[in-house]
């Protein structure tokens, strides 16, 4: 099987107020590079610091989301994102190697598993979606 290639692309951070959020990092120098919303109804907002090569990715879950859960100290870290040259095979591979799949996320413009670390941190590997 070919190796897919994996590359460290961002780190998420939930948010309790996205505006607000927005600004504090603005004003500190990030620039926004994309924006969204996810098919479960979460919003997001990937930044971009001048001269670095990775995000840092802003993610608000409102309250009705099956994602939201109270924010306290030290619950803010959300995900890291990767991306992977084919999901599919990653995925086997996280299989393979019995690691958990919490999520997985195949919609049209979104192709998506994630796993969590044994401290129950999320590590999202995003990619093509297939034809």
């Amino acid at each position: 099987m070919p190796r897919v290639k994996v590359e460290f692309v961002y780190g998420g951070i939930r948010v309790r107020n996205l505006a607000r959020s927005l600004r504090f990092y603005r004003r500190m120098g990030f620039r926004v590079y994309r924006r969204g919303q996810m098919g479960h109804g979460g919003k997001w907002v990937q930044l971009t610091f001048p001269g670095a090569a990775q995000r840092v990715e802003l993610n608000f879950y409102p309250r009705s989301n099956r994602y939201w859960e109270p924010i306290r100290r030290g619950t803010e870290f959300d995900h890291f994102g990767f991306r992977v040259s084919n999901v599919e095979r990653w995925e086997e591979e996280l299989r393979r190697r019995k690691l958990p799949i919490v999520a997985r996320i195949r919609e049209r413009y979104e192709n998506i598993v994630y796993t969590k670390d044994p401290d129950g941190n999320w590590l999202e590997f995003f990619g093509p979606v297939p034809k």
